[in-house]
This record gives structure tokens, C-alpha cells and sequence, in this order.
């Protein structure tokens, strides 16, 4: 099985594609104008639409924002010259974190203090943006909730939890550094490989995190340390913009790109991203930047293993060393 923008899959990664007789809103119909195959990943979070000489990649969305970008292969030459590194689950490990705050406001919703997600919900409330996890819960768990009164009711949880932990209350082991973490971004700094943080979180969430991680690792500002930081809606360095925030946030590719642009970098072929969520991964892949992923996300549940540059099992960040450097 061949996909324009993947190339010819194993049998392993033919699994993790679901065939389609038509796409979402029936836009594409196999079989007809040219396309040759509808599919949609194992979460069903995006559609790919193959044609003799592309591939689209229809990109679902609960707040009503789709969009169709074309999925082109990556041509990675190492060593690197930047690399675009998620924040939650692949340089701090907080997404249990986030989905405890997602399940208290679900919690809240249906009015049930002992309300607990099932494993099933795990991939839709982890990776992707604030709206998108509450519009999820909203359709399963309560109908009769306005996604407006859910965030409200998630910023006013978030905010009461993230000054807990400012004031040393707050849930313990929340925001863990994930392993090897300095001593990776040292390394990339050795070799003179420019690094980009790149998050859906919102400001207020993605910002306390990394500064906890930091302090705990004795690494001082974030801001002087990274290249670029690059939030949902909202810059941290000055003279950078913020994305579409909870509009365009991944997996759609802006994150990823305007992180690279952040860092001058034009060459797409001496980027790489590295994360690990499912959403985390189509951002940069549509972006045009091969993707490396780590364990710990939803990338196994969503069936991303043929959108990875390089498709062995990693042992944490520093297994990632060696492809990232060519050495």
C-alpha cells in the first residue's frame, strides 16, 4: 500500500489507517474525481484523501473550523539545525495533569463528584485544544452544557489549581521535567542546534509549567534559554506573534510554522519536531517538518506510526540524539 506523502506503508502501519468510502460531509467519494482512497486515522480525528498524485489531509474540528492541507513527505537531512519540541508530555510530563482538570470540569458538568473518565476518552482529552477536549466531553457526558459556561468553568478551576502550586499547595507532581531533559537541551546547545518550544496551551497553563521545570532542573529564565517559545494565542518573547490560539491550534500546522519562522530557519529539510501526541505530530507533519515521537502520549491509540520519520521504539529524548545530529 502506497500514500503520496508517507510512501509505501508495512503491514504494521497499514493498521493504523481506517478505510473510508467517503470523507467527511462526503467532500470526497472514492472512486470518484480523481480520488483513488479515503481513510481516517485510528482516532478518527483526521481524514486523509489520496489522489494518484496527493494526498490531502481533511483536519475534523468540534469548534467548526476544519481545514484541508496536502500531507508532503519530509526530506530530513541531519544534522539538524533546529529542533521544535512540544511542551506537555515531551518536555514536562503534566498531561494527567490537565486531563484531571478537563475530568473535574466534566466532574462539574454532570454534577457528579466522584465522576471518572473511561480509557476510551484518554486520546480525546489529551493533545488537543481546550475547546476541542470540552466539546468531546460535552457530546458524551452532558448535552445540555454550553461549551462557553465549560471553559469559564475550566479557566476558573485552572486558575485556583495553578495558584496552588505557586503558593506549594497545589497537586503534587504536577509539572515533572521529563527525564534527561537538560542534559538533551545541552546537547542540542553544544551542537549548535537552534530549539523552539511549541504548545496548544494557552499562556496562563503552558508558562508556570516550564517554569517549575526549569527551576527544579536549576536552569534559570526559559525565556533566555530557548530561541523561541511559542504559545497558543499568546507570545512570551517580544517582538513574537501568537498563533490562532484555540481556533488553529494543533493539529493544524501554524504552531510548528510560525516557530520555525521565529527562528529563520527556511531550510525544511534541516527541522525536525519532536512529540508526543497524535495531534502533535500531523502539526508538524503538515507543517512540512519530519516528526520524531516519544512514549507516554496517544500516538500508539491514534495510530501514528506512519507519519514518523524514524519509526523505532525510543528509550526517552537522548535515544533521539543520534538521528537528530547524524551522529
Amino acid at each position: 500500500m502506497y500514500i503520496n506523502g508517507i510512501g509505501n506503508l508495512t503491514a504494521e502501519e497499514q493498521k493504523c489507517l481506517i478505510s473510508l468510502n467517503s470523507s467527511e460531509n462526503n467532500l470526497f467519494t472514492n472512486g470518484k474525481d480523481g480520488v483513488t482512497g479515503v481513510y481516517s486515522t485510528l482516532d478518527k480525528k483526521l481524514q486523509l484523501i489520496e489522489f494518484s498524485d496527493k494526498t490531502l489531509t481533511y483536519v475534523k474540528s468540534s469548534s467548526g473550523h476544519p481545514a484541508i492541507y496536502e500531507l508532503k513527505k519530509p526530506e530530513f537531512k541531519a544534522p539538524a539545525q533546529a529542533v521544535l519540541m512540544d511542551l506537555d508530555g515531551t518536555s514536562v510530563h503534566s498531561e494527567s495533569f490537565w486531563i484531571w482538570i478537563i475530568e473535574q470540569v466534566t466532574a462539574w458538568m454532570r454534577n457528579d463528584k466522584n465522576f471518572h473518565f473511561e480509557t476510551e476518552d484518554l486520546p480525546h482529552v489529551s493533545g488537543y485544544s481546550v475547546t476541542e477536549h470540552l466539546s468531546y466531553c460535552i457530546k458524551k457526558y452532558s448535552p445540555k452544557t454550553d461549551i462557553k459556561d465549560a471553559v469559564n468553568k475550566y479557566f476558573e478551576i485552572t486558575e485556583y489549581e495553578m495558584n496552588e502550586i505557586l503558593e506549594g499547595r497545589g497537586k503534587p507532581g504536577a509539572f515533572t521535567p521529563a527525564p534527561n531533559l537538560k542534559e538533551f537541551l545541552y546537547t542540542l546547545k553544544e551542537n549548535d542546534v537552534k530549539i523552539g518550544l511549541v504548545t496548544s496551551g494557552l499562556y496562563q497553563k503552558a508558562w508556570p509549567e516550564i517554569l517549575n521545570a526549569f527551576q527544579t532542573l536549576g536552569m534559570g529564565d526559559p525565556v533566555d534559554f530557548y530561541d523561541a517559545i511559542i504559545t497558543a494565542g499568546t507570545a512570551i518573547r517580544k517582538g513574537q506573534s501568537g498563533t490562532l490560539g484555540e481556533i488553529e491550534a494543533k493539529p493544524h500546522p501554524w504552531l510548528y510554522a510560525e516557530t520555525a519562522m521565529a527562528l529563520g530557519i527556511t531550510d525544511k529539510s534541516r527541522i525536525i519536531g519532536i512529540e508526543d501526541s497524535a495531534a502533535g505530530v500531523m502539526s508538524i507533519r503538515l507543517s512540512g517538518f519530519a516528526a520524531l515521537g516519544v512514549a507516554g502520549g496517544n500516538l500508539d491509540q491514534s495510530g501514528m506510526l506512519p507519519f514518523l520519520y524514524d519509526k523505532r521504539e525510543n528509550d526517552g529524548l537522548l535515544s533521539l540524539l543520534p538521528t537528530i545530529l547524524g551522529k
